[in-house]
C-alpha cells in the first residue's frame, strides 16, 4: 500500500498532468458573427518542480538511497543509477514501506538475480504475480512469514536498458 505522502504526490501529479493536457488542447470560438478565435495556452516546464511532497521530504529521495533504506535486504546491483527510494515506517506496525526505481544496461535476468538472491537469504520466498503484466520483461513477488512482508518487483526492458520497479513491506529488522 503507497503511504499517504506517496498517494498525494501521485494525485498532484495526476492532476497536474490532466490539466496541463485540457489547457493545452482547448481552444474558444466565438459562435455567430465574426471569425473565430482560438487560445491555446502552453505552460513552460520549470525545472525545479519536483514529483516529491515537499523539499524536507525524509522518507524519499531523487537519484540516491533514502536514508534508512534497507540495503542489507535490498542492496543496489552494481553499475545501476537509483532513480528514485523511499523508505518510510508503516504507523502502527514494526513495518517499514520501501520503494526503488533503478536504471541499469544489466541484463534483465542478471538484474532479477542482483534483487532476489539477497532477499532469498533473507527468507523471503520467490513467486508471480497473481496477474502478470505482459509488457514487462521480468516480475516476480517476494513474501516472508505471516504475508505481511510482501514485495513486487517489475522490470522494463527497452532500448538496451532495464528500469527496475520494487515496491512493499518488509520488517528491516530479523523476524
Amino acid at each position: 500500500m503507497p503511504s499517504r505522502s506517496t498517494t498525494l504526490a501521485r494525485a498532484t501529479a495526476a492532476a497536474a498532468v490532466v490539466t496541463l493536457l485540457c489547457v493545452s488542447g482547448c481552444s474558444t470560438s466565438a459562435p455567430g458573427s465574426g471569425p473565430a478565435s482560438a487560445t491555446t495556452v502552453t505552460a513552460a516546464p520549470s525545472p525545479t518542480e519536483t514529483l516529491l511532497p515537499g523539499t524536507d521530504s525524509t522518507h524519499s529521495a531523487v537519484g540516491q538511497l533514502v536514508q534508512g533504506f534497507p540495503v542489507d535486504l535490498i542492496p543496489v546491483p552494481a553499475g545501476a543509477e537509483v532513480l528514485v527510494s523511499s523508505a518510510e515506517a508503516v504507523d502502527g506496525t514494526d513495518l517499514t514501506e520501501v520503494s526503488l526505481n533503478l536504471r541499469s544496461d544489466q541484463d534483465t535476468a542478471g538484474l532479477l538475480a542482483a534483487v532476489s538472491a539477497p532477499l532469498v537469504a533473507a527468507g523471503f520466498v520467490a513467486g508471480t504475480p497473481p496477474v502478470p503484466e505482459p509488457a514487462l520483461a521480468a516480475q516476480s513477488t517476494f513474501s516472508r512469514g505471516d504475508g505481511s512482508e510482501l514485495l513486487v518487483v517489475g522490470i522494463l526492458d527497452r532500448d538496451g536498458e532495464r528500469t527496475l520497479t520494487l515496491g512493499g513491506r518488509l520488517r528491516t529488522t530479523a523476524p
